[in-house]
């Protein structure tokens, strides 16, 4: 395979031949760790100077896409919300990771929102302050001032950096689509569909257009809630590179230190507000801020929560949505069998998965952390050993899914950074009886049956043309039935050999018997020969046959 002729790395190959050499640097310090040379160890060192031998495997991987850039910090983000994929030692480096994007010079800045907003900033703003107050992979942050003296903050895109991501999305889809072709492991785990709902939604946030809607929609969904704050956002001064919106005052929780000099500040008030927020998002609106970790939750006066960052919005399908509220049942519950339903609805399982082993390893499950009450229980360390469970049996969880288990983990963390009794499932009681309510109302009943009916209405639809297709084509002789099997060569195979082998020794049998010769001391040659022969195959066969499991 010549890697020249694609065309994703044709157009990009010094980027490509740069990320090939960064991967061996970090992937060639496993054979070194048992006993290598001390000066070749000290040959293999990371960007900071760390010995690569004296690394486990995730750290390396971290440190290689740390390196990389932007679109393989994010992507290795987005892998950290797929334990289920990359399993859950390697999920938890990937969420350390942090970019070190360096901030562009005022100048720059100055012109990029020059270009997008079509006015010099003097014009725009009555202050615009130059050093940044934040910079982050994709862009950096400035205070301005509007002219009526009310304060904002000014979302800039750093020079660049959307040609650069565009370009490693190209490798990483060619990449993907390499694996999934040559590799029938990797095949399993779906990496071109990942790979794609990446490129779809690193896309999305480098449009800054994307998160001004989030914040209108967010707005107008809480608007009635004076518990909650959302920035307001102010699409007269933004576009796709550029992004102004109200600052939001108050104290950010990763300062624990300065919270308790919030007027009104009550810790457990906050951390069942913030619960509540989420919670209302999931199972209200079905369109949630993914990522809230402590530097994006603030705490207004009046322990009033506030949010930033709405580049990153997870949004939950009806399917996935029906398919959550059940398993939140089952886990309450303590339902193995709805458990075992809803884990095999919420992924892409194998063919070959084994059901009943599923819900036996389901039910030790649910034996082992679901035993104690409701105010026990520990959400985050439940989601995880479920997930772990998942990944076990080789169901690949669908994207929207798995975010949301990782919102759901980071938001009971954040939480117990207020309160450390602070308990997610207790709260989870209501919603489960708003749940059941809603499942068995007259409305969601008769919802089920007008689909029900489509679905029948559809079927008697078609059914007499297709009936009437197949028996034409059975008086014509032209109609062709197509099987598709799975795994089946190995045993085609076994079968084949076995009647090989079966013949020979039944000819050979017959060769011996009537002394066929040539013969030594009375015995055909050719048949004990024969015989010989076919008894060594059938040794080989047992064997085959003992390897696989099969005896």
């Amino acid at each position: 395979m010549n890697l020249a002729s694609i065309p994703q790395f044709k157009r990009n190959t010094k980027r490509f031949e740069q990320i090939v050499r960064i991967l061996s640097r970090y992937g060639l310090a496993d054979w070194l760790k048992p006993g290598g040379s001390k000066f070749l160890k000290k040959l293999l060192l990371g960007e900071q100077g760390e010995v690569l031998a004296n690394l486990s495997r995730p750290e390396r991987i971290r440190m290689a896409l740390t390196e990389l850039g932007t679109t393989f910090i994010k992507f290795g983000q987005m892998l950290s919300t797929r334990p289920d994929l990359v399993g859950s030692e390697l999920a938890g480096q990937l969420g350390n990771l942090q970019s070190n994007t360096p901030v562009d010079p005022p100048e720059e800045i100055r012109e990029r929102i020059e270009a997008e907003l079509g006015m010099p900033v003097e014009e725009l703003f009555a202050e615009f302050y130059d050093e940044p107050l934040a910079s982050a992979s994709i862009a950096q942050v400035h205070l301005a001032k509007l002219p009526d003296g009310r304060e904002v903050v000014v979302k800039v895109q750093h020079s660049g950096i959307e040609e650069r991501v565009i370009n490693d999305l190209e490798i990483l889809v060619g990449l993907a689509e390499l694996a999934e072709k040559y590799s029938e492991d990797l095949a399993l785990y779906q990496p071109k569909a990942t790979a794609a709902e990446f490129r779809r939604n690193l896309l999305r946030e480098l449009d800054f257009g994307q998160e001004v809607q989030h914040l209108i929609q967010f707005r107008e969904n809480f608007e009635t809630d004076e518990t909650v704050h959302i920035p307001e956002p102010y699409p007269e001064l933004s576009g796709r590179r550029v992004m102004t919106m109200e600052r939001l005052g108050g104290v950010s929780i990763a300062r624990s230190e300065k919270l308790a000099e919030l007027e009104g500040f009550d810790a457990e008030k906050v951390a069942r507000r913030g619960a509540n927020l989420y919670l209302e998002m999931i199972f209200r609106d079905r369109i949630y801020h993914a990522d809230p970790h402590p530097g994006n939750v603030f705490v207004l006066p009046g322990s009033v929560v506030g949010l930033l960052d709405f580049g990153m919005v997870g949004h939950l399908d009806h399917h996935t949505s029906e398919c959550f509220e059940g398993l939140i049942q089952g886990f309450l519950k303590k339902d193995s069998e709805v458990l075992t339903d809803y884990g095999l609805e919420l992924g892409y399982p194998p063919p070959e998965i084994n059901r009943d082993q599923m819900q036996a390893d389901i039910e030790i499950f649910v034996s082992s952390h679901l035993s104690g009450s409701l105010n026990e229980l520990d959400i985050s360390r439940v989601l995880a050993a479920f997930v772990d469970l998942i990944q076990e049996h080789r169901i690949v969880l669908r994207p929207g899914f798995s975010l949301l288990i990782k919102v759901l983990i980071m938001l009971e963390g954040t939480s117990r950074l207020l309160s450390p009794k602070f308990n997610l499932a207790a709260m989870l009681k209501p919603y489960y009886r708003r749940i059941v309510k809603r499942k068995m109302s007259p409305a969601r009943l008769m919802e089920r049956l007008k689909k029900t009916g489509r679905d029948w209405d559809k079927l008697l639809q078609s059914l007499p043309r297709d009936l009437s297709d197949i028996l034409q084509q059975i008086r014509r002789g032209t109609l062709d039935v197509h099987l598709e099997h799975r795994r089946l060569d190995p045993v085609v195979n076994r079968i084949a050999f076995a009647m090989v082998t079966a013949a020979l020794l039944l000819g050979s049998s017959l060769l011996w018997s009537r002394n066929i010769p040539p013969q030594i001391g009375g015995v055909s040659v050719i048949g004990a020969a024969g015989a010989a022969v076919s008894i060594y195959f059938v040794f080989l066969l047992i064997r085959a046959i003992r390897k696989s499991g099969g005896m």
